[in-house]
């Protein structure tokens, strides 16, 4: 198949506004009954999934000056992520200081887009070190995501899940990433997933809710489909594909049958669900890949960072490298850009 050319770079370059917090005018999820009709009667052609999956790629091309425009767009979308059993306050700091700054001053010298304050979208941090990350970020305009309620399994008792989602949100998180228990889609009750989803929304308050399925437990892609819709009846703000922990994470399959679902819940209720997949995109072609897709899937509204966002703790190494040949010519080695 031919190349074709993404359109007006105009439509996807950065704008000088700082990326939005939470409580930014999108509407949020109110929710809805949980219709169990709805859920059994959808269906996942798996093959047809595979196939526009792998044209994703392929049929986009997105040179020069077009696709810095792209990456730069990523870097805003990102939410800037450390999840690693030896963390510490020192490595948040840093990561914070990442996040305020991520470009290196040369290569925004050098691209000329000072004037856009390029930020990422939140920083994500375990809940332990949500007090941190806010002290760090203050003034910013970043939220902080906290990933709470027994992540990444999600197994503890769920009063105690509620209860650190609750304390993530008194400590300052404006963003909230559960993970569901996936024993209630392998049982088929799926009503207990929507209560506790439900339950998890109301402890959020005023943070947004993103609903993490852990897809790469799920198996197959009806799984995926039905999750996705019965947390959006929760209330979720967000579905999100994965932990990063699990053995497969987000792939094109999974993730377009998420945008589908996302689109579905539209056309049906008129609310703007947001995506963020999560756990092995490393690299800056994987990025305008899934750019294009949500373009493609659901249209321009679905690139900014209030209803899309990519889970990523290496992408924007990869990124700046990028961006450097663009301005140079030349590679740099990875470890002239750290990440923290």
């Amino acid at each position: 198949m031919a190349e074709k050319s993404i359109p007006n770079p105009s439509q996807i370059r950065p704008v000088p506004t700082p990326a939005p917090q939470a409580d930014s005018s999108h509407v949020r999820n109110p929710g809805m009954a949980l219709e169990l009709d709805w859920v059994h009667e959808v269906k996942v052609n798996r093959s047809a999934v595979e196939r526009r999956a792998a044209t994703l790629g392929p049929r986009r091309s997105v040179k020069k000056d077009w696709q810095a425009a792209w990456l730069l767009r990523a870097i805003r979308l990102m939410d800037l992520t450390t999840l690693q059993g030896d963390d510490t306050p020192g490595r948040v700091r840093r990561l914070c200081a990442k996040a305020r700054r991520p470009l290196e001053q040369r290569i925004v010298d050098a691209l000329g887009v000072a004037h856009l304050d390029i930020r990422v979208g939140a920083v994500c941090v375990y809940h332990e070190m949500v007090p941190t990350a806010v002290e760090c970020l203050a003034g910013s305009g970043i939220p902080v995501a906290a990933v709470s309620a027994g992540f990444p399994a999600g197994l503890s008792p769920l009063r105690e899940r509620i209860r650190e989602v609750e304390a993530s949100v008194a400590a300052g998180a404006e963003e909230i990433d559960i993970v569901i228990t996936r024993a209630h889609l392998f049982t088929g009750d799926w009503q207990a997933m929507y209560d506790e989803v439900k339950a998890f929304r109301a402890a959020c308050g005023r943070a947004h809710l993103k609903a993490i399925l852990a897809t790469g437990d799920l198996r197959v892609l009806r799984n995926v489909a039905r999750a996705s819709m019965v947390c959006m009846m929760a209330g979720a703000d967000f579905i999100k594909t994965s932990t990063g922990k699990e053995s497969v994470n987000a792939t094109l399959p999974v993730s377009l049958v998420m945008v589908r679902m996302i689109r579905e819940y539209l056309e049906r209720t008129g609310v703007e669900i947001g995506f963020k997949p999560a756990g092995g995109i490393s690299q800056a072609k994987q990025a305008l890949v899934y750019l294009s897709m949500m373009k493609d899937e659901l249209g321009r509204r679905w690139l900014e960072p209030d209803l899309f966002r990519f889970g990523a703790s290496s992408l924007l190494t990869d990124i700046e490298r990028q961006l450097e040949h663009h301005t140079t010519g030349h590679y740099s080695a990875a470890y002239r850009h750290p990440m923290a």
